[in-house]
């Protein structure tokens, strides 16, 4: 009997390490990244993002993120996709660790952005659940390159960033809550991550999404 795998293999789709386990998010999952982020990612006083949609009130921050779900779903081309990953870690979501890319088939770059509920954050989880991302752009779609960023204040993401070999590849002035500020880029290479790659990431169902990534 044809399942929602059968017709969009992405709900398949697993990432997993010895600690933690990135899925594809059904609608279940999505209420879950909406609740959870409803509960706060941030101090009120800063901001992470340069889209600062945790400054939304409940109910429409919950509302808002099923829609942005719901979104990338329907906007979903093999030229422009942007895939987020629920992170789950003990059966229970945490976050979410994404990628996204235009024109994958030739450029082979894809770019990062994740975030995890204050209750979850300085365990680690944010080093692993990026570790995993790049292990399915490099091991699984074969990319040549992956991309990141985060403003000059960011201490976390900058520091993962940097563990797992990413390289500053200069800044941009963007603005943040309507003042300019200024976002480090960084950049992995095939090269750097071969040099560290990890043999305990396995990935499942990938096979038949390789099409809806322009990776065949």
């Amino acid at each position: 009997m044809p399942s929602k795998e059968t017709h969009w293999p992405l709900f398949g789709l697993r990432v997993r390490t010895p600690r933690l386990e990135l899925r594809y998010p059904d609608d279940d999952d999505g209420v879950a990244l909406a609740e959870l982020a409803a509960r706060g990612i941030h101090d009120p006083d800063w901001m992470p993002f340069a889209i600062t949609w945790t400054d939304v009130e409940s109910p429409q921050l919950e509302r808002n993120s099923l829609q942005h779900y719901w979104l990338l779903r329907a906007q979903w081309t093999a030229d422009n996709w942007h895939l987020p990953m629920a992170v789950v870690v003990d059966g229970a979501i945490v976050g979410t660790q994404a990628v996204a890319a235009e024109n994958f088939a030739q450029t082979r770059v894809a770019h990062t952005g994740s975030w995890l509920g204050r209750a979850h954050q300085g365990q680690g989880i944010g080093k692993e659940m990026r570790a995993a991302i790049v292990h399915l752009v490099f091991a699984g779609l074969g990319a040549d390159i992956a991309d990141s960023g985060a403003w000059h204040d960011n201490g976390p993401s900058l520091g993962v960033s940097r563990s797992l070999g990413y390289e500053e590849n200069g800044e941009d002035i963007v603005m943040r809550r309507d003042v300019a500020d200024r976002q480090i880029r960084l950049r992995l290479t095939r090269e750097r991550w071969e040099r560290q790659r990890r043999t305990d990431i396995e990935i499942e169902g990938l096979d038949p999404c390789r099409a809806m990534f322009g990776a065949v």
